[in-house]
């Protein structure tokens, strides 16, 4: 399937920011990039705009910077470390799972690599703190989320207080103080978590969402027993998303995919609503993980064309790269470098498409992103 007929006449902001959200509505559609058309792929199968390169920094089951890199590569995020910065990456694979972790010099090059979780189940998207901490998913039935340090010094410690169900992603919303949290199944919730002290992930409210979006109820036992009612079936008011995926926090609102219905939906904090800004009728395929920049929103997708697509504040929507070669892949984990020159993701299977994900590869580009 080529394209675009991306999103037509679906409302969204004019920006992706509080204020203006509230005041102006325009017809999102297809539309040139910012950074102009793609390329041909290049020796890696990627397509880029003009200025922009790519090169692979891991593969799975091959070694980097003295760690073999772990199988189905999924949700990532990037943090700060003195001059240079660290991507970790999950392994959505049962029973060893994880995450690990690689630290670039200031320069680009790879210092190192190093496993952070290990022994878990599953570990699908998840989402950095402020305190720099990365909250890492499992998506299996009675999941937990795991806090994981980036920088390997801290055992890892599962979060119950924050739910056992078949968690998906996590976006922290400074501003609140709440982390909100998507829950991957057909009738899956979306929820928020008040811990009893910021920076403490050890306790504190879990609430869903419920009716129109303007109310949530609390969930009376986030961490039942095995035979006891489950977190997501507690409170029979909640409000139902066909497949919650990746979210990412800008601004006063919660952006959150659906992959069931290829939504793209924002809960607007000050308002209290939950609109969805893409409605599935176009032709992008499996939203997934998403995450953003000044502004820009960037959906990955699970399938489709394997192309992470830009959402720009004035409603245009145009592919930023495309793999080609990988149809039965899936494109998990981007996350920006904290400068803001380095996009880094995952296509899960690779150009084998196993199903164990044994070829997931992990690539950068580079470029002049807005920012």
């Amino acid at each position: 399937m080529r394209r675009r007929t991306f999103l037509t006449a679906v409302p969204v902001s004019v920006a992706f920011s509080g204020a203006v959200w509230h005041e102006a509505v325009a017809s999102v559609s297809a539309g040139e990039s910012p950074y102009g058309p793609l390329g041909a792929p290049d020796a890696n199968g990627m397509a880029l705009p003009a200025g922009f390169t790519g090169r692979i920094v891991a593969r799975s089951g091959r070694s980097v910077g003295g760690t073999l890199w772990h199988p189905a590569p999924d949700g990532g995020a990037c943090f700060a470390d003195g001059t240079g910065w660290i991507y970790v990456s999950n392994s959505e694979v049962p029973l060893i799972g994880g995450a690990s972790a690689i630290r670039f010099r200031a320069d680009g090059s790879i210092e190192r690599a190093y496993r952070i979780l290990s022994g878990t189940n599953l570990n699908c998207a998840g989402g950095a703190t402020p305190w720099n901490t990365w909250l890492s998913c499992e998506e299996i039935f009675r999941g937990r989320v795991y806090e994981t340090d980036p920088y390997g010094t801290r055992s890892a410690q599962p979060r119950p207080a924050m739910g056992r169900f078949k968690h998906e992603a996590a976006a922290c919303d400074p501003d609140r103080r709440v982390v909100y949290l998507t829950e991957d199944e057909s009738d899956g919730c979306f929820y928020r978590f008040t811990p009893t002290t910021w920076g403490d992930l050890s306790s504190g409210r879990l609430e869903v969402l419920c009716g129109d979006g303007t109310v949530w109820r609390e969930v009376p036992d986030p961490s039942p027993a095995v035979l006891e009612r489950q977190t997501r079936h507690q409170v029979p008011e909640a409000r139902h998303f066909n497949g919650g995926e990746g979210c990412h926090y800008s601004a006063g609102v919660c952006y959150f995919t659906a992959k069931g219905d290829r939504k793209v939906w924002a809960y607007d904090t000050a308002r209290q609503t939950v609109t969805a800004i893409y409605d599935g009728t176009g032709t992008l395929d499996g939203v997934d993980n998403v995450t953003g920049l000044k502004g820009d929103l960037y959906v990955a997708e699970d399938g489709g064309n394997m192309e992470i697509n830009i959402i720009t504040p004035d409603g245009v929507v145009a592919p930023i790269m495309r793999l080609d070669g990988q149809a039965r892949s899936e494109i998990t984990g981007p996350a920006f470098s904290p400068d803001g020159t380095r996009l880094y993701f995952s296509s899960q299977r690779g150009t084998s498409g196993e199903s164990a994900g044994t070829g997931g590869i992990t690539y950068e580009v580079t470029g002049p992103f807005r920012r």
